[in-house]
């Protein structure tokens, strides 16, 4: 069969920066907004299109594309069934090819004028500021992974999260970049959400949390959907309000992206386990640790995943809340198992991580008679995480009641007492 190639699709999806599997991924999600269930589509079908094997596709498949392009679909070079490329020019006419690239040109700027009316030369806003927002947003979670919690992180992602709403009213842009201005706010909003989650600012960090829900909503991006609500569940655990902390899990886990990818539903599963440990059940804790651990064994490293699934979550991050769910049951010595195992596959920009199951681990060793090994161990955090990081500060405090009751008097106590002097005396 002689066939086309669509040259106007292959300049679109080049300039707004698609690959075929790309572009398949955004049109199946704009089709499960349309129909409510997630499209069939593969690199492959995309192949079709622009290799013209494929000249007009289906009526829901082509109002995805529209939506995910703002354009119409034959000012992306499709041909409706009946007007063939190949079909014979009428008499006196212009070749079916040269028309049809005059009708996608002038499609095209009425389109561009319709956006932004009353404008001579109106600012477009393109995928290259999309990008901007995201290396800054990767910058936001480097920081985070090295102090945590500080307010200062809050605050710029706060107004990160700003920046990047006003950049929808800055000029015209495609429904595919407004979607990832919305979904870049909303990163930035749940990054705020944590920095006052780790900092223990509850009512703030609810606040944010109800801003990211909604921006999240907007851009209709299933990851920072599932980050959201991940980040509530784990609020509400350290609130002690397991019953929430279920209900905002459960909605994380209950998004598509985990049928897709298990290194999420992985992720799901070991947030839960710790909130069946904060619980106290041990059925159900051991449970969701089995299944979240066979999940990231199914999970291919090399798909596609955003930056901040990338830089935390792996078998370290899976054995600390391992670590977290049997600390708070009282199996110190599965506990003690899961923070060794945490601390020897932590990667170097882990800081706080490291610094809070080093905290934890010294709670273990201590709950199972060993105050001088669980001294020197909790004396390895750090003296900025130590009185900075308002969990890590927390928890060493509680760590220093628990040490003065179980060996009042002792030289480790004195030891203790003066390095906490000594790390106040850093600060």
């Amino acid at each position: 069969m002689d066939t086309t190639r669509n040259t106007v699709l292959e300049a679109w999806m080049a300039e707004h920066g698609y690959s075929s599997n790309s572009l398949a991924d955004a049109v199946n999600k704009a089709l499960e907004e349309l129909t409510g269930r997630y499209g069939g589509l593969d690199g492959s079908s995309v192949r079709d299109w622009k290799a013209g094997r494929v000249t007009w596709p289906k009526s829901a498949t082509r109002k995805a594309l529209e939506d995910v392009s703002g354009l119409p679909a034959i000012a992306l070079g499709f041909v409706p069934r009946g007007r063939t490329p190949s079909s014979p020019a009428p008499p006196h006419q212009e070749d079916p090819d040269m028309k049809r690239r005059t009708l996608v040109g002038s499609i095209a700027a009425a389109a561009a004028a319709a956006a932004t009316p009353g404008t001579a030369s109106p600012r477009r806003i393109g995928m290259s500021d999309v990008n901007r927002l995201n290396k800054r947003f990767a910058e936001i979670i480097a920081s985070d992974h090295r102090h945590g919690g500080q307010l200062g992180i809050e605050q710029r992602a706060a107004a990160l999260a700003d920046e990047a709403l006003n950049l929808q009213n800055a000029g015209s842009a495609s429904q595919r970049v407004r979607s990832n201005l919305y979904a870049s706010a909303a990163a930035f909003r749940s990054s705020a959400m944590w920095a006052a989650i780790d900092g223990r600012r509850y009512d703030v960090a609810k606040a944010h949390m109800r801003e990211a829900q909604a921006l999240a909503e907007m851009s209709g991006d299933q990851a920072i959907k599932f980050r959201i609500w991940s980040h509530a569940g784990t609020m509400y655990r350290h609130m002690g309000r397991p019953a929430d902390a279920f209900a905002a899990n459960d909605v994380a886990r209950n998004l598509h992206l985990t049928r897709r990818d298990p290194l999420f539903a992985s992720l799901g599963l070991a947030r839960q386990g710790a909130i069946h440990g904060a619980a106290q059940d041990r059925t159900g804790t051991r449970r969701a640790f089995e299944q979240a651990q066979d999940a990231m064994l199914r999970a291919d490293p090399a798909d596609y995943r955003p930056v901040w699934m990338l830089a935390f979550y792996d078998q370290a991050e899976l054995d600390s809340l391992a670590l977290s769910a049997h600390l708070a049951l009282g199996d110190y010595s599965t506990a003690e198992y899961h923070a060794h195992r945490c601390l020897s596959a932590l990667r170097p920009h882990m800081i706080r991580s490291r610094a809070i199951t080093t905290t934890r681990l010294a709670h273990a060793q201590l709950a199972q008679g060993a105050p001088d090994t669980a001294t020197a161990t909790a004396m390895k955090v750090p003296a900025e995480a130590a009185t900075q990081h308002a969990r890590v500060t927390r928890m060493l405090q509680e760590f220093g009641a628990a040490l003065r009751a179980t060996a009042q008097g002792s030289i480790t106590v004195q030891t203790w007492t003066e390095h906490t002097a000594a790390w106040r005396m850093a600060a």
